[in-house]
């Protein structure tokens, strides 16, 4: 089958790979979409995969096409998404619930064969049966919004809040989207990409610019998220909490990436900060909230290209063009 393999930090290319065969608890996809993702490029720079080569590609949906010999409940011919995430449910934190924060986690796609491929193997057990008018090339959005969906299970944010979310990209978007649809008052958006912003005002933010200092709003946010992983980004996003107020790190940082925080700030006005983590126990619920139309996948997916561009996708999608990028084997 054709793959893209990462081979060494920097180095992506297509070709051809072993078709996979599925264990005993397993099921072969046949990859209808994958979408690309910023854990991918910390892939390729070298951070998050215990090993290279690695095909990479966590965010997929497709038709199973063969079985493992103890499955029953899927057969070939089932369209699925599919949950990348792989506990041992051994560890202390899995046997706590928490196996997001799994001391050996591992996921499709990011420690394993992933699904920027033909086809991908997953545990039957992570496979979500997608409904008839879901069409299976849009499911890859389920991933995406299975870790908004955490991000919003983590803020806990009560009604009628004031949101401010850095970043229009694909995951700063669906913030929003689920920002709408959990009471808040207001959400405003900050992005540097002039495009992102037009899309963010085409969602019905309340207000978009470039930067927070240009909105009026001089006590803070009770809610911010950081959806860029940009260490300016976390920084000023950090001092713009309002009192009692909660941050929440939801993108991904480079590993080199710091910022300074206020200590007596944070006491005395009682700011909480706080990360998500992935998925947990929100997968199902995302596909559930993405057949009821919280998404509009014409509009969130900006660009279908073929595999065989996999290289020129991620080129795309590090230079911040488009919503999300798929590619289509």
């Amino acid at each position: 089958m054709k793959a893209a393999v990462i081979h060494a930090p920097g180095a992506v290319s297509v070709e051809t790979v072993p078709d996979p065969a599925p264990g005993p608890r397993d099921v072969v996809v046949r990859v209808a979409a994958c979408g690309l993702c910023g854990t991918d490029l910390h892939i390729l720079q070298g951070e998050f995969a215990p090993s290279l080569p690695l095909v990479p590609g966590h965010e997929f949906a497709g038709e199973v096409v063969a079985a493992g010999r103890e499955i029953t409940a899927l057969h070939p011919g089932d369209r699925v998404a599919v949950d990348p995430s792989l506990y041992c449910n051994e560890c202390r934190y899995c046997r706590a619930g928490r196996n997001n924060l799994c001391e050996r986690y591992a996921a499709i796609g990011v420690t394993t064969s992933g699904a920027a491929a033909e086809f991908a193997v997953a545990p039957a057990a992570n496979c979500v049966r997608l409904p008839d008018h879901v069409r299976t090339e849009d499911a890859v959005l389920v991933e995406p919004l299975s870790c908004a969906v955490r991000g919003y299970d983590v803020l806990r944010a009560p009604l009628a809040s004031h949101v401010l979310i850095y970043g229009a990209g694909t995951m700063g978007l669906m913030m929003l989207e689920l920002a709408k649809r959990t009471g808040a008052a207001t959400v405003d958006v900050v992005d540097l990409n002039p495009d992102r912003l037009r899309a963010a005002r085409a969602l019905e933010c309340t207000g978009a610019a470039e930067a927070a200092a240009e909105f009026e709003r001089p006590r803070g946010w009770d809610v911010v998220i950081d959806a860029t992983g940009s260490q300016s980004a976390i920084q000023d996003g950090i001092g713009r909490v309002a009192r009692g107020g909660t941050y929440l790190q939801f993108g991904v940082a480079d590993y080199a990436a710091r910022a300074t925080i206020e200590p007596y700030r944070i006491y005395n006005q009682e700011i909480t900060i706080t990360g998500s983590m992935a998925v947990l126990h929100s997968y199902e619920r995302a596909a559930d909230l993405f057949a009821a139309g919280v998404l509009d996948p014409d509009f969130f997916i900006s660009d279908r290209l073929p595999l065989t561009e996999y290289p020129h996708a991620l080129d795309r999608f590090r230079a911040g063009r488009g919503r999300k990028i798929v590619v289509v084997p």
